[in-house]
């Protein structure tokens, strides 16, 4: 029964997440008519954020309930390779579609369409980045509660590519219609067959060297992971929810 309740748990708390972050894009047009694009993202971050930081410590406090699919946790190749998947995935979801300083509302947030870096790779490169994500931590925990967590979030994903093309098209039109033809949603699909040029010169930015440091941190900071979860787990929050 614990098996059970805590992938239903995870999979109530990923649609959670998704109804407020595509929701809360879908509303995004009308909302910044009546409040405002800047109190629009701050309502938006105040309502996102905890809903993420919620399902990431119920995913680290339970990743290891369920039935033990596989275990290649003792192959250091394996290692390896969850952890090259790790940082080509940091390298998608980096927000490649919106300047950092309009999260917190700092800079006027405005929704554009990019065609440059990453987007030349795939436009939606932050669900392919998740999708790597998912991959390479199933791989590695080999739990069924991972990997119905990947599954729910990878679903979740492919609505946001749908939805997030539906919204392109009503904002820009004959722009996105250019866009789209110029673009392909599987990566390196449009380089492929000649719609697009890969440009190397276009990564080499600040912002990547931040991301490379991210990681470096991330692979530090993994040690630190069951401390964290078990912080975690003595709040009223973790209580609720086990």
């Amino acid at each position: 029964m614990e098996i059970h309740n805590s992938s239903f748990v995870i999979l109530l708390l990923i649609l959670v997440f998704a109804v407020i972050h595509s929701g809360g894009a879908a509303l995004r047009s009308k909302a910044e008519t009546l409040i405002g694009p800047r109190l629009w993202r701050l309502c938006f971050v105040f309502l996102s954020l905890p809903s993420a930081i919620v399902l990431i410590s119920y995913f680290l406090s339970h990743r290891y309930d369920g039935i033990r699919l596989w275990n290649l946790q003792g192959n250091y190749f394996i290692f390896l390779f969850v952890w090259f998947l790790t940082a080509i995935s940091f390298l998608f979801l980096y927000p490649a579609t919106y300047n950092l300083l309009e999260i917190p509302s700092v800079l006027k947030p405005q929704v554009r369409i990019y065609g440059t870096g990453i987007m030349r790779v795939t436009r939606h490169p932050q669900a392919f980045g998740q999708i790597i994500w998912c991959i390479a931590h199933t791989l590695w925990i080999g739990t069924s509660f991972t990997l119905i967590t990947s599954i729910g979030l990878i679903l979740h994903h492919l609505f946001a590519i749908w939805h997030g093309d539906r919204r392109l098209e009503a904002k820009f039109g004959e722009e996105f219609y250019i866009y789209k033809q110029k673009t392909s949603i599987i990566p390196f699909l449009a380089i492929i067959d000649g719609r697009q040029e890969f440009k190397v010169k276009e990564f080499f930015k600040l912002s990547q060297l931040g991301i490379i440091i991210a990681i470096a941190v991330l692979w530090w900071s993994h040690q630190y992971i069951n401390i964290a979860v078990k912080t975690f787990n003595s709040s009223f929050l973790s209580k609720f929810l086990s």
